[in-house]
């Protein structure tokens, strides 16, 4: 347990120590987000806040992941999961980069990002399956998935890394909810051998945690693809390498649940649309808005009861995933 507990505390002040410097530094360099036009009315009154935050979440993770490191070594799985995180949060920072260029919320193409995800996660997997560090790799619940296991594993992801993209809509949600995900992987992985990876997921939960010092309503800063992208691929690589593969995805249910309402809503959009037409489409949406976030903000409830809402959900299904991997431990 000292494997987590030290690395967090280490995060989550270093996160709070930089973060003061890295906001400044932000306001210098007019990083400033730009609301897209599909969010509430609300939110335009947070136009011009700070963005890439990510960096601070990051810094504290790197120091957290450090010293725990330095005390209890690091593994060829853990330092793959660090280099997966790094680069999805280059992805992030080249699509926020973007966006700021072009003075609007649009940066890097949907296929674009899409595809630079997948290089990720594909050399991730790959580097899992040369390495071989676990016989029982594509073993899941006692089911030998074999190679199929890998593009699952992809699938995996860019799925959750996405998930957690489409969730930092409201401030505080992804960060406070990925800060109790990750620290439930912390407590799993903690009594297995891996202690690198548990200071890995330790570290995460840290920096996400120190982020909501400056990233709480109302924020100072926002988290940005940067963190948003680097925060889901990490839960999932951690997961990944932990072989913690289902009680992550039950951990991490408020986020499939955002993606969820997006897939919904665009789906039967464009099946109402071709069958009845593009106002009757409109005028029917299964949503008010998507994601889940914001059809909660267009049905009334204050922003930060749903995101109160949400990490108390985030807790709910972290607990059960820990019950979930206790019980497949026995």
């Amino acid at each position: 347990m000292t494997a987590a507990v030290a690395p967090f505390a280490v995060s989550l002040f270093a996160a709070v120590a930089f973060g003061r410097p890295i906001l400044r530094w932000l306001q210098a360099s007019g990083v400033r987000q730009t609301i897209s036009s599909d969010a509430p009315e609300r939110h335009a009154a947070k136009q011009g806040t700070p963005t890439m935050g990510g960096l601070i979440l990051l810094a504290g993770t790197v120091c957290g992941t450090a010293v725990g490191w330095a005390a209890w070594g690091v593994s060829s799985g853990g330092a793959l999961a660090a280099c997966a995180i790094g680069l999805s949060a280059a992805i992030g920072a080249l699509d926020d980069r973007l966006s700021l260029r072009r003075g609007t919320n649009l940066g890097l193409k949907a296929r674009e990002k899409f595809a630079l995800q997948v290089v990720v996660a594909l050399a991730f997997v790959a580097g899992v399956a040369l390495i071989g560090a676990r016989r029982d790799q594509t073993i899941v619940a006692g089911l030998d998935l074999g190679s199929a296991y890998w593009p699952l594993a992809v699938v995996l992801i860019v799925g959750l890394s996405n998930a957690t993209n489409l969730a930092d809509g409201l401030d505080g949600l992804t960060a406070g909810s990925a800060a109790i995900a990750s620290a439930g992987l912390a407590v799993m992985l903690s009594s297995g051998s891996g202690k690198d990876v548990t200071v890995l997921a330790a570290a995460l939960a840290g920096g996400c945690a120190g982020l909501l010092w400056y990233g709480a309503y109302p924020a100072l800063v926002f988290m940005g693809d940067t963190g948003s992208l680097a925060v889901g691929a990490g839960l999932a690589c951690i997961g990944l390498v932990g072989k913690l593969e289902l009680p992550l995805i039950v951990a991490t249910l408020p986020f499939w649940a955002e993606t969820l309402s997006v897939m919904i809503q665009v789906t039967v959009f464009k099946w109402r649309k071709r069958r009845h037409g593009i106002e009757f489409a409109r005028a029917h949406r299964v949503f008010r808005r998507a994601p889940l976030h914001h059809h909660l903000e267009e049905c009334g409830v204050p922003e930060t009861r749903i995101v109160a809402r949400f990490w108390l959900c985030a807790a709910a299904c972290t607990a059960l995933g820990l019950a979930w991997h206790l019980g497949l431990a026995r």
